[in-house]
């Protein structure tokens, strides 16, 4: 039995979930994968899967397997990438992680390109507004946005953005203007329940800093919900220029209290802790640099 090959198929499985998951994204008939399993398990005299109802899931023996085999395979992609010359296509599959608006607006209608010069490369992109777990979701890359909660991590600052008071010009003919923050305190305000959002806004005006505590009856935990709340003219949001671009080009969407500034918006290229960071996972990160530099 080839190592390297049986390595594969288990860590296929383990990411799809199940044997027939696994047996399509390697392109194989289901009894294959079983068979490849149960001869590694042999091999090796443990068990590396718990099978039930429910579907399959690692014993512990199984989870450290998987991390170490994920990471050979990794090293073993890095070697042929390496002695076919930089200058070679990418090859293999790029599991990347990103917040569902920005990933949405900025990232997928410009992914053509990248797969264009890379024609053996497949991405999976999750979509998920959450700090998802890099190692147990097999992440390759994953593009976060604000304060970094862990600073063991490994990552590179790719990228920053102004954030905004934002809402329709609806709203604010109905509402009022806000001119000082304060007056924020009147309004209905779309509060945002993930990290970077919360009641709390801060501002700052040369040595001037303000704090205030926002309200309003609307809470959301993913961007697009802010996104849909603004649109509809329910209130007013603090939201990064990413979020609300193409709005804020055409006008759909106002900025207020512009001579005043909100902490800006950090994106981070985070890499799981311990592994080495792929040619792919690299390439990757340089192509966002570039898309948003444009």
């Amino acid at each position: 039995m080839d190592r390297l090959t049986a390595m594969e198929t288990f860590v296929s499985v383990i990411e799809a979930g199940s044997f027939s998951g696994g047996a399509r994204r390697l392109n194989v008939g289901q009894p294959a994968v079983s068979k490849s399993i149960a001869q590694l398990e042999d091999r090796l005299g443990v068990r590396l899967l718990l099978r039930s109802t429910r579907g399959l899931s690692p014993t512990d023996a199984g989870q450290q397997f998987y991390e170490r085999a994920k990471r050979a395979i990794e090293e073993a992609d890095e070697a042929e990438n390496a002695a076919r010359g930089s200058g070679a296509s990418l090859s293999g599959r790029l599991r990347i992680c990103a917040a569902v608006t920005f990933a949405r607006l900025h990232i997928v209608p410009s992914m053509k390109s990248f797969l264009s010069a890379h024609p053996d490369l497949t991405i999976e992109v999750i979509l998920d507004d959450r700090n998802v777990d890099l190692m147990e979701e097999g992440i390759d890359v994953a593009l976060r946005m604000g304060a970094l909660a862990d600073s063991s991590m490994t990552a590179k600052k790719v990228g920053q953005s102004r954030r905004h008071v934002v809402g329709t010009q609806a709203y604010f003919d109905a509402a009022g203007t806000p001119m000082v923050p304060a007056d924020l305190i009147a309004h209905q305000a779309i509060v945002y329940e993930q990290r970077g959002g919360g009641t709390a806004w801060s501002f700052k005006r040369d040595a001037s800093e303000v704090a205030v505590a926002v309200s309003g009856r609307m809470h959301v935990n993913a961007a697009e919900g802010v996104r849909a709340a603004v649109l509809a003219d329910m209130g007013v949001a603090i939201a990064s220029e990413w979020m609300f671009a193409p709005e804020l080009a055409s006008g759909a969407v106002t900025a207020v209290l512009e001579d005043w500034e909100l902490p800006p918006m950090d994106l981070w290229a985070v890499f799981p802790t311990g592994r080495v960071v792929s040619a792919k996972a690299r390439a990757f990160v340089a192509f966002v640099e570039a898309t948003l530099a444009a």
